[in-house]
């Protein structure tokens, strides 16, 4: 038995192949955080002039949101690595070639653009959720309304958004894997290169295992995280639960 799944496995090929494909564990982690940091500064300001009274800017923001949602993020990829070539002497006269003559770079701008345009709708929903009543009472005692976004509604629509921006989360790291086509090393881009050597592919299911822990270990993480913050909606949810069993109970007799 034990010889069997060491055949299947591959230990030769793991020993030999492992490393590298750790370093592209690597570099899909830094990809994806770089991403998802840089999406999140993107996408706040995007989902509030969706949110505009602005027509000029409410049509804008929805432009954004329709094409990076509704092209394919290999198509973007393509658009911005091979399109940056075009426009090189441009590129070069303000000081930028540098920048998008690295594949890494290319693909992180893309990714960042891509997950922006869905995190906008996601902090967009989370935004209106927030009960008019509480800009309301913020206003009332006199805050402004800038203090009081950023100190009132902004706190309450981010536990909304922690489910779906966790989704999107897990949705970028398998993503990522388009990065390789681009001449990245990351998970899959170091397994396309293990198995254009070895031929063997059993590559394909260390690279199948290491997005399925990175996955499950953010979940994990992430699940942690949302019940450390929705604690209190929790016990507001018990407590009312219990009033309203004692409500129902009605008053005691003897």
């Amino acid at each position: 038995m034990l010889a069997w799944l060491q055949a299947f496995i591959g230990t030769d090929l793991l020993v030999q192949y492992g490393p590298r494909l750790l370093h592209g564990l690597q570099i899909t982690i830094e990809l994806v955080l770089i991403s998802i940091c840089c999406g999140i500064a993107l996408a706040l300001p995007l989902a509030l002039a969706r949110l505009s009274k602005s027509r000029l800017l409410r049509g804008l923001s929805l432009c954004y949101v329709q094409f990076f949602r509704g092209t394919p993020l290999l198509a973007q990829l393509f658009l911005i690595y091979y399109g940056a070539g075009q426009f090189r002497p441009a590129l070069q006269s303000i000081d930028l070639w540098w920048f998008f003559r690295d594949a890494f770079n290319c693909a992180a701008l893309s990714l960042t653009l891509n997950t922006a345009g869905y995190q906008a709708e996601i902090y967009r929903g989370a935004i209106r959720s927030v009960a008019r009543g509480q800009h309301e009472a913020a206003y009332a005692l006199g805050i402004s309304r800038s203090v009081a976004f950023w100190r009132v509604i902004l706190p309450q629509a981010a536990v909304v958004a922690l489910r779906p921006l966790g989704n999107e989360v897990i949705l970028m790291i398998k993503g990522s894997a388009v990065a390789s086509v681009v001449t990245v090393f990351d998970i899959m881009g170091e397994t396309r290169l293990g198995f254009a050597r070895s031929f063997d592919m059993r590559v394909y299911l260390y690279a199948a295992v290491l997005y399925l822990v990175l996955v499950e270990i953010l979940r994990r993480i992430w699940d942690r995280l949302e019940a450390r913050l929705t604690r209190y909606l929790r016990r507001s949810d018990r407590t009312e639960h219990v009033e309203r069993a004692v409500t129902q109970a009605g008053p005691a007799t003897h």
